[in-house]
């Protein structure tokens, strides 16, 4: 393959196989590569939301105490390149055609009949990446549930499990307890375990870690407190905080960053953790676009992937915080198989006029179907055709929401940032 585009092709056209879940596939085409997993050493990040924020904060950190840091996160906004970093540089063009031409050979030479999600073949393509590169460390952050997740391979030097809430239930269970069994799957024999869940999702991924491994619960074996906006103090085991400053907005950024500051106590203990400049300096850099991000100005448009009731409700407590008055113009596409109904219930009290709209993807919700639920609302058929509805609408004081999923978020972005 010699075209980017052509590269990219192959790859979306591996999403008409779907979500096959089983590490069947991935272990096999691992090992057809020389199992490049095995050449560094690893963090595994689950849970339910917060997994992208506490993939880049760790990352962060571990970068600016000079560890040469992986990153594998999904999904990406606009370009595929985010979804597979070192030291937070994307990868390049060219090294996705590459490896997608040496992977796909490899494949054809030993079984072409074999077959492959999108997933699949893009966690060896970011196993493989990593280790041609020599990273040190590399963060991996689950995709979906965990047991069965394709990067559920890794044998980590600690696994995250950031919270438990509800969202694919149609793949992951019906309860919090079902879904934090999926979530718990994760869990490695004698590698610690961090996790801010509470309640049964708690009590279930206790029960999986008991007489296995280590496990560090927020609350317990570390706290934090807000100190101010995006500051915080932590005390853990034996690292102890004060005026820590995050670069992400929220307060459950706090929440996130705890995790992170448990996680680094946890690779101190082998030797491997920067020191307190370094994590300073990590977390308050720390860049992670479309998560309470702000652009534009008069109107301001906030940029928030929230994709399920849960994430909604950290963005609605951010709005009635920061923006309380202020008129409110939302923006929303949705996935279909999410709890749409639930996520808009949470907003409406909060919003003052909705446009519904559609990311152009096959999984999206029809405005048309996500209407009913939102009386007076204005339909549109493009991302873009929302914004440019809501710039003209909205008054130079007042805020502009675009939210409901990443693919929502990543369409807004491309459509902002092109040159007028």
């Amino acid at each position: 393959m010699n075209d980017y585009f052509k590269a990219l092709e192959y790859l979306y056209g591996l999403e008409k196989f779907g979500i096959i879940f089983g590490l069947e596939n991935i272990t096999w085409l691992l090992s057809l590569l020389g199992n490049p997993h095995r050449s560094f050493r690893s963090i595994h990040v689950g849970g339910t939301n917060g997994k992208g924020s506490v993939a880049a904060m760790l990352s962060s950190v571990l970068a600016k105490g000079g560890i040469r840091t992986g990153t594998y996160t999904s999904p990406h906004l606009v370009s595929f390149t985010e979804r597979i970093a070192i030291n937070e540089e994307p990868i390049p063009e060219e090294e996705v055609v590459q490896l997608t031409g040496y992977i796909k050979n490899r494949i054809d030479s030993e079984d072409p009949g074999r077959i492959f999600t999108f997933f699949d073949f893009t966690t060896a393509l970011a196993f493989e990446y990593f280790k041609r590169k020599r990273v040190d460390m590399a963060v991996v952050e689950v995709g979906l549930g965990g047991r069965l997740d394709s990067t559920n391979v890794v044998h980590p030097l600690a696994s995250i499990i950031t919270n438990v809430d509800f969202d694919h239930k149609n793949y992951l269970g019906d309860t919090l307890s079902e879904i934090a069994g999926e979530k718990a799957g994760i869990i490695k024999d004698g590698v610690p375990v961090v996790t801010g869940a509470g309640g049964s999702a708690l009590e279930t991924i206790r029960a999986a870690a008991k007489d296995r491994s280590p496990l560090f619960v927020l609350g317990e074996s570390f706290r934090y407190e807000k100190r101010g906006e995006q500051l915080m103090a932590y005390k853990g085991s034996r690292l102890h905080l004060d005026d820590v400053r995050i670069g992400l907005r929220g307060d459950h950024q706090l929440f996130n960053a705890s995790l992170v500051l448990c996680a680094t106590e946890i690779l101190a203990a082998r030797g491997l953790a920067p020191g307190e400049e370094s994590i300073r300096a990590g977390l308050s850099s720390v860049k992670w676009p479309g998560r309470l991000e702000i652009t534009g100005r008069d109107p301001i448009i906030l940029l928030d992937a929230a994709h399920n009731p849960h994430a909604i409700r950290t963005l609605t407590r951010f709005l009635e915080t920061h923006f309380k008055g202020k008129r409110k113009v939302l923006v929303f596409g949705v996935m279909k198989d999410k709890d749409f109904r639930g996520m808009l219930d949470e907003l409406r009290p909060v919003i003052d006029m909705t446009i519904l709209t559609r990311p152009q993807i096959d999984r999206a919700a029809l405005p048309q179907d996500l209407a009913p639920f939102v009386p007076g609302a204005v339909i549109t058929d493009s991302v873009a055709d929302a914004l440019a509805h809501a710039r003209a609408i909205a008054a130079p004081d007042a805020l502009i929401v675009v939210t409901g999923s990443f693919y929502t978020i990543g369409e807004a972005k491309e459509f902002l940032e092109k040159p007028l």
